[in-house]
């Protein structure tokens, strides 16, 4: 019998394995920059392939069935060694290459103005930005370094807080004159929309009555408002420019909220490489002068 008739979905396989991992579909929705709704019916579709639950879901929690445990207990060491195959094949990146993971959004609007700087202070370090809504993963050597949006809760990885971002809806100066009070809400499918849920409990604000429109990266959501099309949730650092040539503005009256959502620099438990301890170093500086 080939192979592949026995094996499952790949992606329900990913799905269920950082499920198991985590015993939360949140955390490993967030991991893997899925929402919850697609890592739910990936880990169905597994469930419906081998024909047996695998999850026992309670309220507030949920824990691996017997089956589910000995399956990921099975399948855990082969995801390891595919992981390990996968490295050997590729080969060790050279010394002097430092590749590093991170969201389209803040590579454009952050890091790139300043990325020339570190280039001339370590010209014999190669720089590769991986930009993707799926973030590389350190702990698998994906990536020697990675930059991740969000409140730090991410497992197995050495995270460090980098800077605190200030949040607040904005729109066009257009689109405020015209709709403001009951226009679209724009998010990036890449995130869970803590932003919003967040800024709107702080305020005791029911956005109840704005619709929301799912776009595929932060730079789309930006773009889109500066076109009119809608609120975007304003994170200062990365619009800094839109805000002081008035193409974005205050949508709403509130200030500004200072969030304890912010950019963490992620680095691989263990020692980093020559280049990543430099790389490491000059983003810190970077960010305290930012």
């Amino acid at each position: 019998m080939a192979l592949h008739n026995d094996l499952p979905p790949l992606l329900a396989l990913r799905a269920f394995e950082a499920v198991a991992r985590h015993l939360s579909f949140i955390n490993a929705a967030n991991e893997l920059s899925v929402t919850q709704s697609a890592l739910s019916h990936q880990v169905h579709k597994l469930e419906h392939h081998l024909g047996k639950p695998l999850f026992i879901r309670r309220t507030r929690a949920i824990d691996l069935t017997l089956a589910g445990q000995a399956y990921y207990e099975q399948i855990r060491p082969a995801l390891d060694a595919i992981a390990a195959a996968t490295r050997n094949q590729r080969g060790a990146p050279s010394a002097n290459v430092l590749r590093i993971g991170l969201l389209a959004s803040f590579a454009t609007l952050w890091l790139a103005p300043r990325l020339a700087e570190f280039l001339q202070r370590y010209p014999h370090i190669q720089v590769e930005l991986l930009p993707a809504i799926q973030l590389a993963n350190v702990a698998t050597a994906e990536v020697d370094l990675a930059i991740r949006y969000g409140k730090g809760d991410w497992p197995d990885v050495h995270a460090t807080r980098l800077m605190a971002e200030t949040l607040s809806p904005v729109c066009s100066p257009a689109f405020k004159a015209r709709q403001v009070a009951s226009g679209p809400l724009l998010m990036a499918t890449s995130h869970r929309p803590f932003e919003w849920t967040d800024w709107s409990a702080h305020y005791q604000v029911n956005l109840d009555r704005h619709p929301r429109v799912m776009l595929h990266d932060y730079n789309i959501v930006v773009e889109a408002s500066v076109a009119g099309q809608g609120i975007a949730m304003g994170r200062h650092r990365l619009i800094e420019r839109r805000l002081q040539d008035g193409s974005l503005v205050e949508a709403f009256d509130w200030p500004p909220y200072h969030s304890d959502i912010g950019y963490w620099l992620i680095a691989p438990q263990g020692p980093l490489s020559e280049a990543a301890e430099c790389f490491s170093q000059w983003l810190k500086q970077a960010c305290a002068d930012a």
